[in-house]
């Protein structure tokens, strides 16, 4: 009896943890899916060029991951190719944002490959052991830019000074 309880448990771990890595794929792009759906009036979700034209507008805005996201599908000027039919009919037919994401998957596997980072513990973080990169991404996601800095010393000024206004949590 034991036994099988064991294997019972090993069984619904594998199914949990199964069903936890299907829940994160394609996070960006059904995060950004989910928000230009949210700002189509009802009235219009059933039509195709309306969806195409939010998702542009909201793309218009689009930063860092969310940006290249949009950059793949083709909602962006610049965009190489254009999947966006693929996007915007599926959506149309009212079909959830991340069943459009897993349908673009196979289209293009990137798509789904985009991940957003983890959030950085500011209570535990320490700047002066980052990577000059990892500063400066920290800017470049709160929209920042440290014009003339060369030293990992001026960043990590610039941080500190922009903290209290992109860091809301207690410090």
């Amino acid at each position: 009896f034991q036994m099988n309880l064991c294997s019972l448990l090993a069984v619904f771990s594998l199914i949990m943890i199964i069903n936890a890595k299907q829940d994160d794929t394609c996070e960006v792009c059904t995060k950004v899916l989910g928000d230009a759906m949210s700002k189509v009036t009802d009235g219009e979700r059933n039509k195709p060029d309306v969806i195409g034209r939010v998702i542009r507008e909201h793309c218009g805005t689009a930063r860092n991951k969310d940006h290249k996201l949009c950059f793949y599908i083709g909602a962006l000027p610049e965009s190489a190719t254009s999947i966006m039919n693929d996007v915007t009919k599926p959506l149309s037919w009212s079909m959830p944002p991340a069943k459009v994401c897993d349908k673009l998957k196979a289209m293009d596997a990137q798509i789904c490959e985009l991940k957003y980072d983890k959030p950085l513990d500011w209570k535990t973080i320490d700047l002066k052991k980052m990577r000059v990169k990892e500063l400066k991404n920290i800017l470049n996601d709160w929209g920042e830019v440290c014009k003339g800095c060369t030293e990992k010393t001026e960043f990590i000024k610039k941080i500190e000074e922009l903290k209290s206004k992109y860091v809301k949590e207690e410090l």
